[in-house]
């Protein structure tokens, strides 16, 4: 107990905590309203939806340029400059109604929000030892979900009172001002390990890199296609899908902080096993099965499990040199996001052959990276 009263205590705690909450009201603002903004507003289409997300996931693709932005500034205050930035592209969003509008918007957007999650998990490496670092993930997880949660019935009550341009310019507002709050913090400590300011490649590292690019790759393939065979196949409406993201908020809410003990006590190899092999049979299940309770039931473990992926993390923390941790979480986030850029594309063709191809394939990912984590071998 003492010991959870002294990470709280601890500036960098709650300097992530509080840019974590505002960085995850402004991507879930952005994407509660995205959808209706661009049809009803903008007048887009499906063609120009698909680029359109396409390009939000460049930024996280070009994350290792952190590590020269680190260069120029501290990465506590690279941060703190993400978010201002991601409220900068969420609050302008309603005043480019069109498509040459969003796709620049989203751009901003995104570059804001996917750097801050490259020096989140940078900072929480270093400022945290092996045995917290899973606990925080899991807690600031944890606080997202109930962010998801809070912004999703705030948006509820306002938006029949407020225009769209007006519901971006006052959340945009927010982040801004939380950013700004940022910048004006310090909660820096001068015993870390200072980090190499390069892009560094380590042989040792492959099983890091290996695992985040197939974690990224199982993401796309649940991002992409779980809720479209939800509405596609199952016919749910929008207030079924709603219910089950606050479901699958809630869920997080309490078993984030359980995962993250959890990896504390049993350790990545196993936790991650339990997450693949898991995946194997919930992947199958999507491909084969009818029943509208059952798939419901599975999208929500489904997204229960893709928690487990705190522990790659936290095992590169374990086998990573302390110096080595923020070009790596960067080169680590643009592995995670190759597939992000040409997995939608590819597995919506093959969902024209079949439906179930891309769950399959997702299954087949999963047995992969099974065997793939036998290899972990921490000290």
């Amino acid at each position: 107990m003492s010991q959870l009263k002294a990470i709280k205590q601890n500036p960098m705690y709650r300097f992530l905590m509080v840019l974590t909450i505002t960085s995850t009201i402004g991507l879930q603002t952005w994407r509660t309203l995205f959808d209706n903004f661009a049809v009803r507003v903008a007048g887009l289409d499906g063609n120009h939806i698909g680029v359109i997300q396409s390009v939000r996931e460049i930024p996280g693709f070009l994350a290792l340029l952190a590590i020269f932005a680190i260069m120029l500034i501290k990465e506590h205050r690279l941060s703190a400059l993400s978010i201002v930035v991601l409220g900068i592209g969420v609050a302008i969003t309603g005043l480019f109604p069109s498509y040459s509008g969003l796709l620049f918007t989203t751009l901003i957007m995104s570059f804001g929000f996917h750097y801050y999650e490259t020096t989140n998990q940078s900072l929480t490496l270093q400022y945290f030892d092996k045995q917290t670092s899973p606990w925080v993930f899991g807690k600031l997880r944890s606080l997202a979900a109930a962010s998801n949660i809070a912004i999703g019935i705030t948006i509820y009550f306002i938006a029949p009172i407020l225009t769209f341009a007006q519901i971006y310019l006052l959340i945009g507002g927010f982040i801004i001002a939380a950013g700004c709050w940022g910048f004006s913090q310090n909660p820096v400590d001068r015993n870390i390990v200072p980090q190499h300011k390069k892009m560094i490649l380590r042989k040792k590292y492959w099983l890091y890199y290996f695992l985040t690019f197939m974690s990224g790759a199982r993401r796309q393939i649940f991002i992409a296609f779980a809720v479209f065979l939800l509405v596609k196949k199952f016919q749910f409406t929008v207030q079924e899908v709603t219910i089950l993201f606050v479901i699958n908020n809630l869920a997080n809410y309490f078993l984030s902080p359980l995962i993250g003990k959890s990896i504390i006590r049993f350790g990545e190899r196993k936790i991650l096993s339990l997450e693949y092999f898991s995946l194997i049979f919930i992947f199958l299940a999507y491909a084969t099965v009818e029943s509208k309770t059952l798939v419901a039931i599975l999208y929500i473990l489904d997204h229960i499990f893709f928690n487990f992926a705190i522990a790659i993390r936290t095992y590169f923390q374990k086998v990573g040199d302390p110096r080595d941790i923020a070009p790596s979480m960067a080169v680590g986030f643009t592995f995670n996001h190759i597939a992000a850029v040409l997995l939608p594309a590819i597995g919506g063709l093959l969902w024209i052959v079949d439906y179930r191809i891309p769950f399959v394939c997702g299954a087949i990912l999963s047995i992969v990276s099974l065997v793939a984590v036998q290899q972990i071998k921490v000290p």
